[in-house]
């Protein structure tokens, strides 16, 4: 696992199994601001006080820590499900300098919460923020119901186009409430077909830096 700086000087990691990168070389935070908090989350914490997310790819953490400074600063309490089948290790984690990028205190505190916390148990991280993750396959997930928001943040459908098919994106659709939303920087026109497919009304949106465009996907 190699760690570089991307654009807006937070790291990434380039993944040697799969020959990819975790996040834009653009930026890291910025892609995850854009993609998950602004297109994601902000729309449903301004019309409710609790919004459950579920994390496809928890990675670098990154997004789940985003997510957690989020609640605090929104006064909303967000219960957080990551899912991540190739964990990265804590000496990586360690290494990693989300933790000095942040205004807020106790962030890099907080990251390593994340990243120490046991699988499948759930965890008060903050006041407004409860966490918990699990070390599964995407395929092998079954939900009912449950999430306002899916973080869709897996390896690209070039790396990985099997979590980009119909069995794991109707996994996807059947774990969200009605009008949830799932959020993703991919963009393909066959990836976006599929939602369609399932049930999902697509919606193109500007993407983040280096990124023409981007996914969000409703549940009618």
């Amino acid at each position: 696992m190699e760690i570089f700086k991307t654009a807006d000087g937070s790291h990434s990691l380039h993944s040697e199994q799969f020959n990819v990168s975790y996040h834009s070389k653009y930026g890291a935070i910025q892609e995850t601001q854009h993609v998950f908090i602004e297109a994601g989350l902000r729309p449903k914490a301004l019309i409710q006080k609790e919004v459950s997310v579920l994390g496809i790819g928890f990675g670098t953490g990154l997004n789940a820590l985003m997510t957690c400074l989020e609640a605090g600063q929104r006064n909303i309490k967000i219960n957080y499900v990551a899912v991540e089948a190739f964990p990265i290790s804590m000496e990586t984690v360690n290494q990693l300098n989300f933790g000095g990028l942040f205004e807020q205190e106790n962030v890099q505190d907080i990251f390593l919460k994340l990243h120490e916390s046991e699988w499948n148990e759930t965890i008060q991280v903050t006041e407004n923020f409860t966490f918990k993750k699990l070390n599964q396959k995407f395929e092998d997930l079954s939900f009912e119901p449950q999430f306002d928001v899916v973080y869709f943040d897996a390896f690209s459908p070039t790396t990985q186009p099997e979590l980009w098919e119909t069995p794991v994106l109707k996994i996807m659709y059947d774990s969200l409430l009605p009008n949830g939303f799932l959020t993703t920087y991919c963009a393909k026109g066959v990836v976006k077909r599929t939602m369609k497919a399932i049930g999902f009304t697509v919606e193109g949106l500007p993407g983040p830096p280096g990124k023409r465009e981007m996914t969000r996907a409703v549940k009618a």
